[in-house]
């Protein structure tokens, strides 16, 4: 099954890099390119791609912007940043737009390939580095606890629910319901949903069996 890809970037000679290096996996394939957050969202709505590779800082309408439109209007459109920023607050304002994943331009094309084809299919992609401060942002203060929201999202998943299943039953998009789950990981501990629930049941935050 191909995965069919948008790049969105400013800068035509990264667009081309990756275009050419996405060209080479006979998988994947380059449907379009955007110039700005605005062209990207457009894009979308045109040529339904499965993923958007989104920059953060772009003119027009910034990635972050660009990403919380796509994932409200298109929640079944991945949109992974690829940029060379990693800043605390770039990274919650793109994990909250409801991004899938966030890896940065000096990432291993193996790697970039292998986060273009978890993000396909609804799992995190993130730099190490990355994650590390989502984590401890996560973690500061009264990160600690999980609001009531990310307990609602876990109770679905102890439930056997996907994240389709949770997002009709609690009226939020899918991509919302990876946003609370992914802050639910972090602030457990934990990188699968599996463990997630069993940290939960054994914190006392859900219910056992």
């Amino acid at each position: 099954m191909t995965i069919r890809v948008l790049l969105a970037d400013d800068h035509p000679v990264v667009r081309s890099g990756l275009a050419g290096m996405l060209a080479l996996e006979p998988d994947l394939e380059v449907v379009g390119e955007a110039a700005d957050g605005a062209q990207a969202v457009a894009l979308v709505a045109e040529l339904v791609p499965d993923i958007v590779l989104m920059d953060l800082r772009m003119p027009v309408l910034d990635g972050a912007a660009a990403t919380a439109l796509i994932t409200g209007e298109r929640p079944g459109v991945r949109v992974l940043v690829l940029t060379t920023y990693e800043t605390d607050t770039d990274i919650l304002r793109a994990v909250e737009a409801g991004a899938t994943g966030y890896l940065l331009k000096d990432t291993p094309r193996d790697q970039l390939v292998a986060g273009v084809r978890a993000a396909a299919r609804g799992e995190s992609a993130l730099s190490p580095s990355v994650a590390r401060r989502l984590v401890q942002q996560l973690r500061d203060g009264d990160a600690e606890r999980l609001t009531a929201r990310e307990q609602e999202v876990l109770a679905g998943v102890a439930r056997g629910l996907s994240n389709a299943g949770i997002g009709r039953e609690l009226f939020i998009t899918e991509a919302t319901v990876k946003t609370h789950l992914l802050r639910a990981f972090a602030k457990l501990g934990v990188d699968d949903r599996t463990r997630a629930v069993t940290v939960a049941i054994e914190r006392g935050i859900l219910p056992g069996a």
